[in-house]
């Protein structure tokens, strides 16, 4: 074959030279188109993770408690007495971008199932999102089309979305970011996992019929986006959460059956991913017929069938000549169901349509397309962007108007449009809703509860991303321990450019690195996840943005705490330290429109024996409220306890650095709380015991918000500043 037609083919298929010659070398023959089709999906970026497998390596994912950890679906914890949590976030960034209520609604149909594959049912979803400038007409679309299937499979399906955050930046423009988390519960003894085993066992699809909706969606998202992405439009799946609601009891009750032995989701490369991963995992081969695969659209071809992303579909493996029960329990629940195949001990994956052969590839061949390992280098401009001369930025007397500006600025301003579209309280269980650092959910049947929330900072990540990721765990951890829970594991979602940008992968390199280094602290394992590269827009990488979802554990959920006041005469503490930095926080984009400087510093232990304070003294019934001083730093979180609360607060903070820095930078290890006059005592001691930074800035009081001579203002007003009213 000439090179100039070898060409043409691994450029079709988005493979490289190397990757097209080493499949026709392994097989020892020329694939088919239809092969080379399946090869291209599954060795491309989202699927075999060819730029990362390296790098992932290097996180830590094992813990006494950790259960399973990455290399299935989702990843398992135990919590204690019966119970065991499942978690997985996952990106749904490309679909999103050129539709973005499919986009957004099929991200949260896709995460869920991961999530009742592993046997569990699903108790709550976050998010955590992206978009470009406010301002913007665009922005304004795909934000209301992302919310809005969020919340509409969300809500048919019945699990609260009960958390996230939303963030706007120029970086994310034309390339917006949906990162969606869910998390199940499970009794132990009842995980079922996806590996296909035991000659001749039967292989059931079951759900939806198979279109030719989300063909090439693992490609597509393996791509940049340019001008032309529009036209991918059948890339992007279409999701139905009536039939989703139905296939959860189903899988739910078939994990019950002894007959059952794996369960698999059909998710991106649909039966081409989902069969050849359950097969690699059992060490065992897979035959189907395409042919008996139930199809919703007449003459479909058999790369259509194979690689179809249609929705709702899962494959359950069942013991050979079992299959009649688990078919009627299917036609109970309205489902569609056919016997498409059976397992095989060869090795091979054999696609046949009309009792003829069309594919038949090595399993291990599939599964593990090569590594891609390349060099790093740091980006010769980050210097320019770290120098931030604060004797450049202006110092003022008076910052009632700029608190205001701040209060209604798109990052700092109420969510409430936005959670309030969630039914954030079906299933009865959610404790502290959204709104707060973290969401609280009780377990039945136990005096446990969950803290979930989810955090990220591109800013800082473009400034330094190892410091940028190490924050975003902190940060994460913090908004746990404020609600008084114990943080257990973490599911991350990396949201990078392309790889071949040596900037973008140094980023993503230093940001792996200070993950490892901050989980491991912590001792929160990163038990699953997902990579998403190729986050550009006409050539230009957003912000590096690594999302950190995190999982706390409360012993009992009556010793939880929330960030309002509570009531009159509290007494007000900073935890922590306010230093004089302002690098790449909100303040200094919002009013001197400055990206610029270098993150916050952050000492880790530090940090831990705040946090480790915190939830000793709520567990006692200490702290009345507790908020992280974060983002927009402590102007802002106290403008939030009082707007939260309807109750006002008189501070005097005592600092030698500058008012700005004191009043919205950004220093980290810092938490709000208020304390009832007749602890403060006991607070304080065991606060000097501990060696914890602690200061009395104040007082809850009144109806306004005073902070020494810099700002005056009533509640209301900084109520309708955030309300944007």
């Amino acid at each position: 074959m000439t090179e100039c037609k070898e060409k043409k083919i691994w450029q079709k298929w988005s493979l490289t030279l190397d990757e097209y010659r080493l499949i026709n070398q392994s097989l020892g023959r020329e694939a088919n188109e239809l092969e080379m089709g399946i090869f291209a999906v599954m060795w491309s970026e989202h699927c075999s993770y060819k730029n990362t497998k390296i790098l992932l390596k290097r996180l830590p994912s094992k813990a006494p408690w950790v259960v399973q950890g990455p290399g299935e679906n989702a990843g398992i914890i135990d919590i204690g007495e019966k119970f065991l949590v499942v978690m997985k976030m996952e990106s749904h960034n490309h679909p999103s971008a050129v539709e973005p209520f499919q986009g957004a609604a099929t991200g949260v149909g896709g995460i869920l199932r991961d999530i009742f594959t592993m046997g569990a049912r699903p108790i709550a979803l976050l998010d955590s999102l992206r978009f470009g400038d406010f301002n913007q007409d665009l922005t304004r679309y795909l934000y209301i089309g992302v919310i809005g299937g969020i919340s509409f499979y969300g809500n048919c399906i019945g699990v609260p979305t009960i958390g996230g955050e939303t963030i706007f930046s120029e970086s994310y423009q034309g390339n917006i970011l949906v990162n969606v988390m869910c998390v199940g519960l499970v009794k132990k003894g009842e995980i079922i996992r996806a590996v296909a085993k035991g000659k001749d066992n039967s292989i059931i699809l079951i759900g939806a019929k198979t279109g030719r909706d989300g063909i090439g969606g693992a490609a597509f998202a393996s791509e940049q986006l340019t001008k032309q992405s529009e036209q991918d439009r059948p890339a992007v799946q279409i999701g139905d959460p009536l039939a989703g609601k139905l296939l959860v009891e189903a899988c739910l009750e078939l994990k019950q059956f002894e007959e059952v032995i794996a369960l698999q989701d059909c998710g991106a490369a649909g039966l081409a991913s989902s069969l050849s991963e359950m097969a690699a995992r059992g060490k065992s081969g897979v035959e189907v017929e395409l042919s008996r695969v139930p199809q919703r659209e007449a003459n479909m071809t058999p790369a259509e069938i194979i690689l179809s992303e249609s929705q709702e579909r899962m494959i359950v493996v069942v013991k050979k000549g079992k299959e009649e029960r688990v078919l009627s329990t299917l036609k109970k629940w309205d489902l569609d169901s056919a016997i498409i195949g059976r397992v095989t001990d060869d090795g091979e994956f054999t696609i046949k349509h009309n009792e003829q052969i069309v594919a038949c590839l090595p399993v291990n061949l599939l599964v593990k397309a090569p590594t891609i390992k390349r060099k790093v280098k740091k980006p010769s401009w980050l210097s320019r962007v770290n120098v931030l001369d604060l004797e450049e930025i202006k110092v003022f007397e008076d910052y009632n108007q700029i608190l205001i500006d701040m209060l209604a600025s798109p990052n700092l301003s109420s969510k409430e449009e936005v959670y309030q579209q969630y039914d954030y309280q079906v299933q009865t269980n959610t404790i502290i809703p959204p709104g707060d650092d973290a969401a609280v959910l009780r377990i039945r049947g136990s005096k446990k509860a969950l803290a979930l929330t989810t955090e990220g900072n591109g800013r800082y990540c473009f400034l330094d991303p190892w410091q940028g990721a190490r924050i975003a765990v902190a940060e994460a951890a913090r908004n746990l321990s404020c609600k008084g829970a114990l943080p257990k594991a973490v599911t991350d979602c990396l949201n990078f450019g392309a790889p071949e940008n040596s900037d973008s992968y140094w980023q993503l390199v230093q940001t792996i690195k200070g993950l490892s280094e901050a989980c491991r602290f912590f001792e929160t394992p990163i038990i699953s996840g997902n990579v998403s590269l190729y986050n550009e827009n006409e050539g230009k990488p957003i912000y590096p943005t690594p999302i950190i979802g995190m999982v706390g554990v409360v012993e009992d959920f009556q010793n939880i705490c929330t960030l309002e006041f509570k009531k009159e005469n509290d007494l007000i503490f900073l935890l922590g330290e306010s230093l004089e930095e302002l690098g790449g926080s909100e303040y200094l984009k919002v009013i001197h429109n400055l990206i610029s400087g270098n993150p916050p510093s952050l000492d880790l232990q530090k940090e831990k024996k705040i946090q480790s304070f915190c939830r000793e003294m709520i567990e006692k019934g200490i702290i009345a409220s507790a908020h992280d001083c974060s983002l927009g730093g402590l102007a802002i979180a106290l403008a939030e306890s009082c707007i939260s609360s309807n109750l006002g607060a008189e501070v005097k903070i005592k600092s030698n650095i500058r008012s700005d820095c004191c009043l919205f930078g950004e220093s980290q290890s810092r938490i709000i709380v208020s304390v009832d006059a007749s602890f403060s005592g006991e607070f304080l001691e065991t606060a000097w015991q501990r060696g914890v930074p602690i200061q009395q800035i104040g007082k809850v009081k009144g109806d306004r918000l005073k902070i020494n001579q810099w700002i005056d203002l009533s509640v209301n007003q900084l109520k309708e500043a955030w309300r944007g009213r």
